[in-house]
């Protein structure tokens, strides 16, 4: 079962096996890349959306643990609670570094990431109050996101971004959002506009 402890929305990355003396099972990637605009069609209409580098600053990631396919039926991999994932942001984005105990789910998800049948990540967040911009017309949306105000989880996950209904329909949601009230202020201008002209054609009696 996908953990709806919360509201948040799932973003996806690259993540990659380290080679490792010691035989530790190693992960590592960027999690959020930093000014990387992303665009993805919706019908005819286009979302895009940045994340800004100062997003971050502000977050809560006190305590942050590695999940597969954000499922809180599986045990957890990793934990930053623990020490055996860390959270470093830079100037390209939201690095992770996983040291996964030996177990046998952890060896599979290893396995499947160092042979390249797992090679995505994702992460689960909330945006803060005013922490996002959106700029619309009648066929695109821009949404910049500014602060981040929680991080729920990091997840290695085995489908890209936006191949998921549940991720897609998320974002096509915020999409309709903005165009609805794109619309609904073009509206209010018309009406304005009309009451303004019957207003004029009246005066002038």
């Amino acid at each position: 079962m996908v953990n709806k402890n919360h509201k948040g929305e799932q973003r996806f990355a690259e993540i990659r096996s380290v080679s490792d003396n010691d035989g530790k099972m190693i992960l590592e990637g960027y999690a959020i890349v930093f000014n990387s605009p992303a665009t993805y069609k919706y019908g005819e209409r286009e979302f895009t959306e940045v994340i800004l580098p100062d997003a971050l600053t502000n977050c809560d990631m006190h305590d942050v643990p590695l999940r597969y396919n954000h499922n809180d039926t599986w045990l957890i991999a990793a934990r930053t609670r623990n020490g055996s994932l860390q959270l470093n942001t830079d100037e390209h984005g939201l690095f992770i570094r996983a040291e996964l105990i030996d177990t046998s789910q952890n060896r599979d998800i290893y396995k499947c990431v160092q042979s390249g049948l797992i090679d995505k990540m994702s992460f689960a967040f909330t945006v803060a109050p005013d922490g996002e911009d959106w700029k619309e017309d009648n066929k695109s949306a821009l949404r910049t996101i500014k602060a981040i105000e929680r991080l729920y989880d990091v997840s290695i996950v085995d489908v890209p971004f936006y191949d998921t209904t549940s991720v897609y329909a998320r974002n096509a949601e915020l999409l309709e959002s903005g165009f609805a009230g794109l619309e609904k202020l073009e509206l209010e201008k018309r009406r304005l506009l009309l009451k303004y002209k019957e207003a004029y054609y009246h005066g002038n009696q």
